[in-house]
């Protein structure tokens, strides 16, 4: 065998590991066993994963568990290594594997066990001296830190996802401001309905999107519980009744979460319905990201033969074939990875539904589902605030020639001239291809000033009307 190579062995046998490999002989069959995506697991859930380790850790260290203090030591500095993203790179298991992630939890332990090898100057594979089962793993199962780890990962880009929704509503709110003299032709089932503003537009678009902030903040409440310290099934079998204990208060510790121990480590064992549920509110997020960002296209449209009320900012090159076209490829990009999100919610809804017994067995799906949504949500908002809400400007001269012509205008001079009046003005701009001002003022209904007042931003978003008409 060359010297390249070490040799490990488990339950099946012997096989070779690359010899400067700090993951092990799981690892290796998990490689060979799971070329399924071409992803790693998300570096989320290994960031949580260190967490979750040490917490492990310091509780077994407070129980006795290692006389030889070196040896937490170095467990403990490995740990935080990979907490802190030094060794995201060992961690390479398919995102999607079979065992309800055990290979996952595996390669963790491999991982750990071999670079707090290195730091207490062993060889690596040295398991005599910290083994990957016995010190890394004790008291612990693949079935109460996996998905430990999982709440843990999702919770802090939960809150990341927050501060990005929030960027989103403050962007459209400035535009709400910055737009709220600009009236418009508003439209129902894409006809001229009646007039309102742009303005009135972002800020409908604003308050969707804190609504979803206002789901996303309720997350956290939902996944705060864990099942750390249930091992297999969640009943605790093979760990202390201390460390049950304990063990959930060094993770809140380290990570600042509120988590806390399930007070049913079965149920919390075995349902998946919380991840259901948090991926539901990333659903309502990216139905509010499709249908903005569509609405967007739609009012850019053009910009010489479509609605061209707005103009968005120009991102790139538009064709191969058109000269000088440019594409509304920020929204148009937005869309699909709101799509994505909905079918990944589809995944996980239908995974969590599939679960067996005392455990779900495809947690590894439902982890990829989860984690690569929020990864999806915070990236579509993200490139939606810096490279097109906040650039996006009015044309408005287009907007009031218009406001100027269309019929739907005369909807907002119905309080002022009457019903029959208003629809014979829209009777005959159509059939005399004038616009509506032009009617209203060639027949002395109002005048210039009248008119302009009955279509002012204040007049065509007042609640109600301040004119009682009897002309109808």
């Amino acid at each position: 065998m060359s010297t390249n190579y070490r040799i490990e062995t488990d339950l099946l046998g012997q096989l070779p590991v690359p010899a400067d490999a700090l993951y092990g002989i799981h690892t290796q069959r998990a490689v060979e066993n799971f070329p399924l995506s071409g992803r790693p697991v998300s570096r989320h859930l290994v960031h949580a994963y260190g967490w979750v380790k040490l917490a492990c850790a310091r509780t077994n260290q407070e129980l006795g568990a290692w006389p030889d203090g070196d040896k937490f030591a170095a467990l403990e500095a490995a740990c935080q290594d990979m907490a802190d993203g030094r060794l995201d790179q060992h961690v390479i298991v398919d995102a999607l594997q079979g065992g309800a992630g055990t290979s996952t939890n595996m390669n963790v332990n491999e991982v750990l066990a071999n670079r707090a090898l290195q730091q207490l100057g062993r060889p690596l594979g040295d398991y005599d001296t910290l083994h990957p089962l016995r010190d890394v793993n004790l008291h612990q199962s693949t079935n109460d830190t996996y998905p430990t780890a999982l709440r843990v990962a999702a919770i802090g880009q939960f809150r990341l996802l927050e501060r990005d929704v929030i960027a989103l509503v403050d962007a459209f709110q400035h535009k709400e401001r910055e737009l709220a003299h600009v009236v418009k032709v508003g439209r129902t089932q894409l006809q001229d309905a009646v007039l309102t503003t742009l303005g009135r537009s972002m800020g409908a678009y604003a308050e969707a999107f804190a609504r979803d902030r206002w789901r996303i903040y309720k997350c956290e409440e939902r996944l705060r519980v864990v099942n750390l310290g249930g091992t297999a099934i969640g009943t605790g079998l093979g760990a202390p009744r201390q460390f049950i204990f304990r063990v959930v208060d060094h993770l809140q510790q380290l990570t600042g979460l509120g988590v806390a121990r399930s007070e049913n480590l079965i149920d919390a064992t075995q349902n998946a319905d919380v991840f259901v549920e948090v991926s539901g509110m990333l659903r309502a997020l990216a139905s509010s990201l499709l249908k903005v960002s569509n609405d967007l296209r739609l009012l850019s449209s053009g910009p010489v033969a479509g609605l061209g009320e707005i103009t968005l900012p120009p991102r790139q090159a538009g064709s191969s074939i058109m000269p000088g076209k440019v594409n509304p490829v920020i929204p148009e990009a937005v869309c699909q990875a709101a799509l994505s999100i909905v079918a990944h919610d589809q995944a996980l809804t239908s995974a969590a539904s599939l679960g067996n017994l005392e455990l779900n067995q495809f947690l590894p799906l439902i982890a990829d589902s989860l984690l690569t949504s929020l990864d999806l949500a915070r990236n579509a908002c993200q490139i939606l605030v810096q490279h097109c809400v906040r650039g996006i400007t009015a044309d408005e001269s287009r907007c009031r020639r218009a406001v100027d012509a269309a019929t739907a205008t005369v909807t907002a001079l119905v309080d002022r001239i009457g019903y029959q009046a208003a629809e014979a003005v829209a009777r005959t701009a159509e059939a005399e291809g004038k616009t509506v001002r032009q009617v209203v003022l060639e027949q002395g209904l109002l005048t210039a000033e009248q008119f302009d007042q009955a279509v002012a931003p204040d007049a065509v978003t007042r609640l109600g009307s301040v004119h009682v008409s009897h002309t109808f």
